[in-house]
């Protein structure tokens, strides 16, 4: 992954730094979810799960951001399809172009594993996200959308 985006694939000792940035995350999103339950789903895809990946965005001693990539099977799409859980950039690093060479940087890294497409939710009234994603080819697909039924 290129120096200019410093993307880094999160490892077990990245936990530390990692964990502040998913909280702050989840609290802009208005999300409630206790530490437990963040290692219980972090710690595993820090550990070589192939359910997915986590990645750092900037110096790996100092992260300015992540990015959790899930893995699942589509017919649709002809085969391994990713779908971007999480990305967060911290708050005094945004609106540099950061998120774009980020996101360049994984659908590269995505494509080399085979990945045929790249999925991901936003919040609809989030305009300024919108608009990146928009800017970087990810396209409104408004004939579906997305439904969650909680099994556990």
């Amino acid at each position: 992954m290129s120096a200019r985006a410093a993307l880094h694939k999160a490892r077990a000792d990245d936990l530390e730094r990692l964990i502040p940035m998913v909280i702050a995350f989840h609290e802009e999103e208005g999300l409630t979810v206790d530490d437990a339950h963040l290692r219980r789903a972090v710690i595993p895809l820090l550990s070589g799960s192939p359910h997915g990946e986590i990645f750092l965005a900037g110096p790996r001693m100092s992260p300015v951001g992540y990015l959790v990539s899930c893995y699942g099977w589509s017919l649709e799409f002809g085969g391994l399809d990713a779908y971007l859980d999480e990305f967060y950039l911290r708050k005094s690093v945004r609106g540099r172009g950061l998120a774009g060479d980020v996101l360049h940087e994984l659908s590269q890294y995505l494509a080399g594993k085979g990945v045929m497409a790249l999925s991901l939710e936003v919040y609809q009234k989030n305009a300024p996200a919108i608009q990146a994603y928009e800017k970087f080819g990810f396209e409104h697909r408004t004939e579906y959308g997305m439904m969650t039924r909680m099994l556990q």
